[in-house]
């Protein structure tokens, strides 16, 4: 019997961990999302309905809980809202994609979102609340902290560190052996042959911190 779900954020993110929850009808039942932008609230969000803030998360105590906000002007924005809900671990879903690869001894800690084409190679340990968009690529040996954030083919070496609530852009690439710090930002397509220190945000080819 599947499980009731409820998504927390209506936007796009949502959008696409909807349809991943849909596409494992045996697992999910979507049931509404919850938004604190008031704007929103009874909206239609592909065929769902934006049921009121995210404290409604504790009337609905039989439903299971995904976090869908991301943004890499925020890095640590989903951590705040998990930490703001205060759940205990268990009412977090954990969603992987049916068209998404993870090799046999693979743990993924809750909260964790593996959208479509999302490919991890080797047996590993990905943190709590970790969002790999479709096509992301973890290889052998790479360590993905909680809270982190890899958007659409951004691709992992072997041995890489990802620090907690880091956000790696769209088709950004990181060196075998390097650690992205806490809360740092890489820049789309961005090509990363360097450590990148927490909280900064670096980009290009190669990839260098860009001047606040």
């Amino acid at each position: 019997m599947s499980t009731p779900l409820l998504l927390v954020g209506a936007g796009g993110l949502a959008r696409e961990v909807l349809a991943a929850a849909r596409a494992l009808p045996a697992e999910f039942k979507p049931l509404g999302l919850l938004d604190d932008d008031p704007a929103r609230h009874g909206a239609d969000v592909d065929g769902l309905t934006v049921l009121g803030p995210s404290e409604l998360v504790h009337e609905h105590t039989d439903a299971l809980v995904l976090v869908c906000v991301a943004s890499p002007a925020r890095p640590g924005a989903r951590a705040a809202v998990v930490e703001r809900l205060g759940l205990a671990p268990e009412r977090y879903a954990t969603l992987v994609h049916p068209l998404a690869s993870a090799a046999q001894g693979v743990e993924l800690g809750e909260g964790t979102v593996l959208l479509a084409g999302a490919v991890i190679t080797a047996p590993q340990r990905v943190g709590r609340h970790v969002l790999a968009m479709p096509h992301v690529l973890f290889t052998h040996d790479d360590v993905v902290g909680d809270f982190a954030t890899c958007a659409g083919r951004a691709a992992l070496a072997g041995g890489v560190v990802v620090g907690e609530s880091a956000y790696l852009g769209a088709g950004s690439l990181v060196r075998q052996g390097l650690r992205i710090g806490a809360c740092a930002v890489i820049g789309m397509g961005a090509v990363v042959l360097s450590d990148v220190p927490d909280g900064q945000t670096w980009a290009g080819v190669p990839a260098r911190p860009l001047d606040k």
